[in-house]
């Protein structure tokens, strides 16, 4: 990833909001951030802490209702996604950002064959005939490590293993050579040796392609191992966000370093006692006027009672969302 690269993907104050019975939810609070061409960007944190929403969110692929992206900008290409019309978003989907999903049973579907289904987006988005479709597809079968792949086309997706079926996912969203490639916790599904079958592959992948990507996940394991810069969320906002090796270095967010804290690890030869983050993620019924973590920060004092906390800069590439300040052991200056 050269330094000083210009954006291939740039958020701006993404804001995305849920209309159910019980009111409104504010899912994603005024996120931004940027992706470089050819990097990855881990994104991190519990569940409900705006993740998956905040990606699709993005690309239109959130239902509306009870979805509504109320305000921000998500710049590719030299044009704001959020003011495209849903058939011009269904193009970019198709060929320019790919997108795989956490359960790829779910997201196949059971009564048309794989190559089928590799096959409809390189029709539709690179206008091939049916011949060099199936080409393609056979190709991609071949890229993605599906063994015997002219048979494998015929076959459906309830004939493929759980770690086949997500590399046929990846098969499809490689499909039209997508500048940007969005991951959703594509290996929570699958046992620890197809999942590390799966990173493999995706090093490789990248390493070819040299594509951006955003890999979604809780389990900091994976993001050590692939990531190039990470950001934190939590209660659908950016709190710390650091090239990989500075966060597990020097995280400076209460919620980063708790998060590292319950990594299970072995001491001594023997497994060491499971931390875990004591309380519940916040539910934004209105926007954040204080510190979404405060309730279960051990850092937290009367600021952040008052005010939500912007991020600010405590090194190169690295900002967190936090009044205290971990060099003074203090609160900030400001």
């Amino acid at each position: 990833m050269p330094d000083g690269a210009v954006s291939v993907l740039d958020v701006k104050d993404l804001k995305t909001v849920f209309t159910t019975r019980g009111g409104e939810i504010h899912a994603v609070n005024s996120v931004s951030f940027d992706l470089k061409p050819g990097e990855l960007l881990g994104v991190v944190g519990e569940s409900g802490s705006g993740k998956s929403v905040t990606m699709m969110s993005l690309i239109g692929l959130l239902p509306s209702p009870p979805a509504d992206v109320r305000d921000g900008r998500v710049l590719f290409g030299g044009e704001d996604l959020l003011k495209c019309t849903a058939d011009h978003l269904r193009e970019v989907r198709g060929a320019d950002i790919g997108f795989i999903f956490q359960d790829p049973m779910t997201s196949l579907n059971p009564v048309f064959t794989v190559g089928y289904q590799i096959m409809e987006p390189l029709r539709k988005h690179m206008g091939m005939d049916k011949t060099a479709a199936r080409r393609r597809a056979k190709e991609l079968l071949e890229l993605v490590g599906i063994p015997d792949a002219e048979r494998r086309l015929r076959d459906y997706p309830h004939q493929f293993s759980g770690g086949m079926r997500q590399r046929v996912m990846i098969a499809i969203a490689l499909a039209c050579d997508p500048k940007v490639l969005i991951a959703d916790e594509p290996t929570t599904a699958l046992d620890v040796t197809i999942q590390a079958q799966i990173l493999e592959l995706v090093r490789d992948l990248r390493q070819k392609l040299g594509m951006a990507i955003v890999w979604i996940t809780h389990d900091l394991g994976v993001i050590a191992g692939i990531a190039d810069r990470v950001i934190v969320m939590y209660g659908g906002q950016i709190v710390e966000q650091a090239p990989v090796k500075e966060l597990f270095a020097n995280p400076r967010h209460p919620y980063t370093r708790a998060l590292l804290k319950t990594v299970p690890h072995v001491r001594g030869g023997r497994e060491a006692k499971l931390n875990v983050i004591e309380g519940q993620p916040p539910i934004l019924t209105a926007p954040p006027a204080a510190c979404s973590f405060r309730k279960r920060c051990g850092y937290a004092f009367d600021r952040c009672e008052r005010s939500n906390p912007t991020r600010y800069s405590v090194g190169p590439g690295h900002d967190a969302a936090c009044f205290w300040d971990f060099d003074k052991g203090a609160p900030r200056d400001v």
